[in-house]
């Protein structure tokens, strides 16, 4: 991955993917619903937005919504469907105006018809535009995604249009839902918790990781600097010797 020289002084990393955790706890400390901790997380993406924007990153993914999460509480699930739909019609004029290109990943066909027409409106209007892509993971799971892959690439064999000896890492990376999108430099995950959870699986083969106590709705540009600062003292060799 090439990376650039940016206004932290250091390089900055092409692509940064987030896992969003903590929204509960946050509310939870407070003694407040849930919602209240979703709430304040949808102002954490904004400013996180912003910052990155701001810094030079040219990829930010967000793990918003697994498919794992629809075995929460229904209402927890309207409570989330909600914020996305507010999310959408609140934040796509200025992300549109700030150059932001925004695209979703996941399996978002089985999502809500007019949460589909927003999402088509946003990857439509801003399609175009140059700066930062924010990547929302909506309906997302890696392993569903490497399955859809397979299917993919199975159908392309069965049909003629590839062969067997055809198949090759750069063909799978292809035909997943992020063909086009730079594997992350680094998955930061807050609120402590270390696992992947089903995020980016093939993506992340040599992604930086980071782990962090921060609780996402208290995740801020101090955060995320702070992030890139210990990614700048890694020291990535891609399974070859310094």
């Amino acid at each position: 991955m090439t990376e650039k020289p940016g206004p932290l002084g250091d390089s900055v990393p092409t692509h940064i993917a987030i896992i969003m955790d903590g929204n509960g706890r946050w509310a939870k400390k407070r003694m407040l619903p849930r919602v209240a901790g979703h709430r304040k997380g949808a102002e954490a993406v904004r400013e996180t937005v912003k910052a990155c924007g701001a810094i030079g990153v040219d990829f930010l993914t967000l793990y918003a919504f697994s498919s794992e999460n629809w075995k929460r509480p229904a209402d927890e699930v309207d409570d989330l469907m909600g914020l996305l739909r507010l999310y959408l019609r609140k934040e796509l004029k200025d992300l549109h105006k700030n150059n932001v290109q925004i695209r979703f990943i996941g399996e978002t066909d089985a999502l809500a018809s007019d949460i589909k027409d927003l999402i088509a409106e946003a990857e439509r209007k801003t399609k175009e535009n140059t700066g930062l892509t924010l990547v929302i993971a909506l309906n997302y799971g890696s392993r569903a995604e490497l399955v859809h892959a397979a299917k993919r690439i199975a159908i392309a064999v069965q049909s003629g249009d590839m062969a067997i000896s055809d198949i090759t890492e750069d063909q799978v990376s292809d035909h997943l839902f992020t063909k086009t999108i730079p594997d992350p430099d680094i998955i930061i995950r807050t609120s402590g918790e270390q696992r992947l959870s089903n995020f980016l699986l093939w993506q992340s083969a040599y992604s930086e990781l980071l782990f962090i106590d921060v609780l996402w709705p208290d995740f801020n540009r101090a955060a995320l600097e702070s992030a890139i600062d210990e990614y700048n003292r890694r020291d990535r060799r891609f399974g070859a010797r310094p």
